[in-house]
């Protein structure tokens, strides 16, 4: 199935005419007055009338106003006039997604209808050893043999859930359901430890309970389950989720842990670290621990499409953490999560004496394009900024950047003495609780998991244009046969998910030539579909509210069908140009897109009939077979462009030297790409991208070997493992398999970090006639250059 995506060329959205002007919350700068149900902007000369979207949350007009960056503690409110008034001159983007987001509320949830606040339960994720922590699927074989060791490492499981249960396991009591537990049981927190089909139903069970957090590690949920339960989340203020598709939540200095983080990787300490990778925040504990530098708190956001808690959530956290004395955020391409963070950061420098250092890392410069980067979450839509302008934004913000985790350790040091903080006595807490701890990574072994099914890295499907016709005929949504108009008449319209908003949304450009620069979200709750107010907001961006009343008759008609086509095939992107043709009234419907997630086919067993229509010209054979064995293998056919290139416009690679890498989870799949680029030549660039996915075996690495080779200008192989899932000693055994089945005749450079890694350096030194075949480095900056040195050498000869 392809992962190929409409992806207009992107830029920094983060325009200087979008700037927010103050501090001040919204209606301290409009002058605002309550009258009911309405609010009056009484400022000049732009005196409109504003209406009130969500009349049950409260205005807490008397509350001491917080900064900008908390604008999403206040009401959700729309302008009912033109957007102008916002969009051009007044907010961000992201800002005006916030303010439209509904409050709508759940009647299925028995919860303080005063403060229905999402917002509210961030300070549910600073857990620690106080936490009591239950398990959902608590008797199935992964969940025992995690709380086994949580347990042994000090968290403080209380029990659990097998729906229809009772008893004990491991001598702990298991309850029917989540409300029985937190009756008998008191938890402030749950791991869904279950398979992702059931995992959207777990989750909601969790929020019908009340309990304060939720961590869903599953990957692959559907989209369009996770949208609901986000609708369900912003109506309610007593839980939290973090993920999905995180490695979950752990504190190291209060040894609790809710999650599948390598345990020994972690050391007690006070540097706080927030992350869409879960094996990039391995390799970033991982290099704070050699370094002396313990932990706080590790905040898993997951690399889904919409994430539970985000950076900003993490930041305020760690801002009032007293036990955090620096941050660490590391993120990747999708989305605009870490723009807002820069927007925070910069607010925070600004009105905080002595702010923590904060440091970071971004993975995703050098890929694909238009491309699903391994992870569900990993690509760049409309108005959201390249892995470049995150990056500059961030730096712009004042935070300090490294290109790989590894440097982190010494990068933090540095920064902690320049802003005045006892390094010594931070270096000296974390020691001694590293003296206690005894769990060592070259002993320890956690049980094997079930390899991945067969396509579950995969996350979407595309259709061929005969295909996508037919569908949209059904919704009566019918594509003109040619189009009359010039193209810079066509508005743009379709129905997407808002990342920031946590929701689906509409999504509007008065002009297709202006993408993506003038287009704008207009997000409603899920649970009720676009909203009147939406709609008609969209319809003035659009241009169209002086258009004939026909047509603009049907351009809400095309809104409501879109959102069925949407929702009844769990789409992701559904889009499409429109225009007003001059001889009649009718809207004339141009290129259309549809981009839909296959999880609700993979995971949940939805939409066959949809799914077996899939494009297969677009897919080759390696691609197939990388599927069915859970790998995500993306060839790169030219070298991928650096922000400095060293190279000429139309230089091509030479053959034979090339790097062909294989890494597990796509985070650090995508930092691998970036840093052999940067540190490299330009004639030997990446082959291919390559995610053995994080349940990973030897078979699993056999196959990774035959997709890397079968591409002859690969002149030596990388191999590039953080085990957390993933055991270091299966990857060299894996490794020295591919020599057997394969038949490897190129050389091959290891690194090896992470659980077991001793042991799977032991055995490839030990491994019978691959003496000079194999480098293995435990650095990973050498173990670059050592790819550099035998990739000219190879290709020399």
């Amino acid at each position: 199935m392809s992962r190929y995506m409409y992806a207009p060329t992107q830029s920094n959205c983060r325009g200087k005419s979008d700037d927010w002007p103050c501090s001040l919350p919204l209606w301290v700068w409009f002058g605002v007055n309550v009258r009911g149900c309405s609010v009056t902007c009484s400022s000049r000369p732009m005196r409109k009338r504003l209406r009130v979207v969500s009349t049950r949350s409260p205005l807490n007009v008397g509350r001491r106003h917080s900064p900008s960056h908390d604008i999403n503690n206040q009401p959700s409110i729309m302008l009912h006039q033109s957007p102008r008034l916002l969009g051009r001159h007044l907010l961000r983007p992201r800002y005006y997604q916030c303010l439209l987001r509904p409050q709508i509320q759940s009647r299925h949830l028995s919860v303080s209808r005063r403060k229905s606040n999402y917002d509210s339960t961030i300070n549910n994720l600073k857990i620690g050893s106080h936490t009591r922590v239950i398990f959902q699927g608590f008797t199935g074989k992964q969940a025992t043999a995690n709380a086994q060791e949580s347990i042994a490492w000090g968290t403080n499981i209380v029990g659990g859930v097998k729906p229809g249960g009772s008893g004990e396991h491991l001598g702990l009591p298991v309850l029917p359901s989540v409300r029985k537990a937190m009756e008998e049981l008191k938890p402030h927190a749950t791991g869904i430890y279950v398979a992702a089909h059931q995992a959207a139903a777990a989750i909601e069970e969790a929020i019908e309970a009340e309990v304060p957090l939720i961590v869903a590690v599953a990957e692959h949920i559907p989209l369009h389950d996770i949208m609901r339960i986000h609708s369900m989340l912003q109506s309610q203020s007593k839980s939290r989720l973090v993920g999905a598709n995180a490695p979950g939540i752990i504190s190291a200095i209060g040894r609790c842990r809710i999650g599948f983080q390598p345990l020994p990787t972690f050391s007690p300490g006070h540097i706080g670290i927030v992350a869409k990778s879960g094996t990039l925040s391995y390799e970033t504990v991982g290099s704070l621990t050699r370094a002396g530098l313990g932990q706080s708190l590790c905040i898993g956001m997951g690399g889904d499409v919409i994430a539970g808690t985000n950076h900003v959530d993490a930041l305020k956290v760690f801002e009032t953490d007293d036990d955090t004395e620096a941050i660490i955020l590391v993120g990747e391409l999708g989305g605009t999560s870490e723009e807002e963070a820069a927007d925070w950061i910069r607010d925070y420098r600004k009105r905080v004496k002595n702010p923590k250092p904060i440091a970071a890392v971004i993975g995703g410069f050098h890929v694909a394009p238009d491309i699903v980067m391994g992870h569900a979450g990993a690509w760049t839509g409309l108005k959201e900024g390249t892995a470049e302008s995150k990056s500059k934004a961030l730096a712009d913000a004042g935070v300090t950047m490294v290109d790989h985790p590894a440097k982190f350790g010494s990068v933090m040091k540095d920064i902690l003495k320049q802003s005045g903080r006892n390094i010594n006595k931070i270096e000296l807490s974390a020691a001694q609780a590293q003296q206690r701890r005894s769990y060592h990574t070259a002993s320890r072994s956690l049980p094997h998991r079930r390899p991945l099914n067969a396509f579950q890295q995969q996350r979407s499907l595309h259709l061929p244009a005969s295909h996508t016709t037919s569908l949209l005929q059904k919704y009566n949504i019918n594509i003109t046969p040619s189009q009359t108009q010039s193209r810079d008449s066509n508005h743009f319209l379709g129905i997407t998910v808002a990342r920031s908003a946590r929701s689906p949304s509409i999504i509007a450009a008065p002009t297709t030539l202006q993408l993506p620069h003038r287009a704008r979200h207009f997000p409603f709750d899920y649970r009720t579909g676009p909203t009147p107010s939406a709609i008609d907001a969209a319809i003035s961006w659009l241009q169209l509210d002086a258009a004939p009343p026909k047509s603009k008759a049907q351009a809400v008609k095309l809104i409501h069908s879109l959102w069925r086509l949407y929702t009844e095939n769990e789409a992701i992107t559904a889009t499409l140009s429109l225009s007003i043709p001059e001889d009649t009234d009718d809207l004339a419907i141009h290129d259309p897109y549809l981009f839909f997630d296959d999880a609700a086919f993979k995971s949940n067993g939805r939409h066959a009939d949809l799914h077996a229509l899939r494009d297969m010209s677009s897919v080759s054979a390696t691609e197939l077979e990388a599927e069915k064995s859970g790998i995500v293998y993306i060839p790169l056919t030219t070298p991928p462009l650096s922000p400095e290139p060293h190279s000429q416009p139309g230089e091509k690679e030479e053959q034979g030297k090339l790097i062909g890498t294989l890494v597990n989870g796509a985070g650090l799949a995508m930092n691998t790409l970036d840093v052999l680029t940067l540190r490299l030549p330009p004639s030997t660039p990446p082959a291919n991208f390559l995610d053995t996915g994080g349940k990973a075996t030897a078979a699993t690495i056999s196959t990774s070997f035959r997709l890397i080779l079968s591409d002859p200008r690969v002149a030596v192989v990388f191999v590039n493992i953080f085990g957390g899932l993933t055991l270091c000693d299966m990857i060299a055994q894996g490794i020295i398999l591919a020599f057997k089945d394969v038949g490897v005749k190129k050389p091959v450079v290891v690194r090896l970090r992470g659980t077991n890694e001793e042991a799977g350096r032991e055995i490839l030194r030990n491994a019978v006639g691959l003496e000079g075949k194999i480098v293995a480095c435990e650095d990973f900056e050498e173990a670059v250059r050592e790819v550099g040195r035998l990739a000219r050498e190879e290709g020399s000869e």
